[in-house]
């Protein structure tokens, strides 16, 4: 296919949606638990519910490409979560939040199958590598945004120097439910995204044999394989690890050091999201030079070192350990879906979705997480990623690729070789 810009820019931009569609949840966990009298165990089936939706629909939406078009199900997956917003901005109730969430879900897991072929095509095979890095840019730059944005919301709406976009939502939302402006802004957002979408002329996505997600024998030959599985839960655990973290931060800091989510809590993880970002670059020049096993059991450690201290330091540690621990998970899912990948000779259209799926753990940790806290607190529930992390520390000892990262001998060569890619 020639290189298309405008469509590769758009999927930058779709990215973009997708993370702050997606990471906005854990600033506003701590103001729905108080909104609608939660317990910390109940507002553990937030995450889950979007999150799961990824494991339901990551598989399903590899057939949907192959029967209809790529924009159709692109426009399909932003109808969804449009009305799913618009639902919940109007009908702010718990269990419509809930149903809410994971139609959202369906829709972003829609998204995610559809634009990674779509880019890869658009862009070049050549130059695949280097998008999907410009791509993790866009959405961690979305992921730092979007809760310095609910800050500015909830900290202007309904007050004297309301003005600009906050003055708008004084009439939609009450007082006691500000973050609900957070909704209204996904509903628009979803409907800019579809008219865009529409007015722009789509190349057919085309399926290579690799690409495609055979839900026949293939699906069960790899099932049946303990690598295929093994690596499933590596991916399980990383998302649950990343979404534990970025879910129950705020609420952490509010109940162990009186920070208010709103301000200092929004703050750190915005600063988790922007160190995720940070990460990525540096973890490009660290694949150069070392193998990529040995950075994942280093940055495994690091993780579990920050996760700690930020939960049993005083306040200045937490406010730097918590964020911080984003740094150490950036790598993580580049490096464990990789590796996965090459790990089997064939069928890696397959084996993508099954991966894909994994992100389910995204709703079970945090769930997990919440159900703990009712018991032993939220500090002692959030060790449990102690235990994600030591998973994903293992695979860096026990895996045995096929193909491993190419490194360079010579700082000359390193630049250089970045250079021509």
């Amino acid at each position: 296919m020639k290189r298309n810009t405008v469509i590769v820019l758009l999927v930058f931009l779709i990215f973009s949606v997708i993370s702050f569609l997606t990471n906005i949840l854990g600033p506003l966990v701590p103001d729905i638990i108080d909104s609608f009298h939660l317990s910390i165990g109940l507002a553990g089936f937030l995450p889950f519910s979007f999150f799961v939706a990824y494991g339901v629909m990551s598989i399903p939406s590899g057939v949907l490409i192959e029967k209809y078009s790529g924009k159709t199900v692109i426009i399909v997956a932003f109808v969804l979560a449009m009305v799913a917003a618009l639902v919940f901005a109007i009908f702010p109730r718990f269990a419509i939040a809930l149903l809410s969430l994971f139609s959202i879900g369906i829709g972003m897991a829609m998204l995610q199958v559809v634009i990674n072929p779509l880019l890869r095509q658009a862009g070049g095979e050549e130059h695949f590598a280097f998008n999907s890095v410009l791509a993790n840019f866009f959405f961690g730059a979305a992921s730092f945004l979007s809760p310095l944005l609910y800050s500015y919301l909830v900290g202007n709406i309904h007050t004297e120097h309301a003005n600009g976009i906050a003055a708008l939502f004084n009439g939609l939302v009450t007082p006691e439910l500000k973050w609900v402006s957070l909704y209204w802004v996904f509903a628009v957002t979803c409907l800019l995204m579809i008219v865009v979408i529409a007015a722009i002329t789509f190349p057919k996505v085309e399926l290579t044999a690799e690409d495609r997600v055979d839900m026949g024998e293939t699906l069960r030959e790899l099932l049946r394989k303990k690598t295929v599985l093994r690596f499933f839960v590596g991916i399980f655990c990383y998302v649950g690890t990343e979404q534990g973290i970025a879910n129950w931060m705020s609420k952490f800091l509010q109940l162990y050091h009186g920070v208010d989510p709103a301000t200092v809590g929004a703050t750190s993880i915005s600063y988790f999201w922007g160190l995720i970002t940070f990460g990525c670059f540096v973890g490009l020049l660290l694949l150069k030079l070392f193998d990529s096993r040995h950075i994942l059991i280093v940055f495994a450690l690091g993780a579990m070192f920050s996760l700690l201290s930020g939960l049993f330091g005083d306040v200045g540690i937490a406010l730097v350990a918590l964020p911080l621990t984003g740094f150490f998970l950036s790598i993580m899912w580049s490096i464990v879906f990789s590796l996965g990948m090459n790990s089997l000779p064939k069928h890696h259209g397959t084996l993508s979705g099954i991966l894909c799926t994994g992100i389910v753990g995204g709703a079970v940790m945090p769930l997990i997480i919440g159900g703990l806290a009712e018991s032993v607190g939220l500090r002692f529930a959030m060790l449990v990623l102690c235990m994600t992390l030591g998973y994903i520390l293992s695979i860096g000892i026990w895996a045995r690729p096929l193909v491993t990262n190419a490194r360079v001998k010579r700082w000359r060569d390193l630049f250089s070789k970045t250079a021509v890619e």
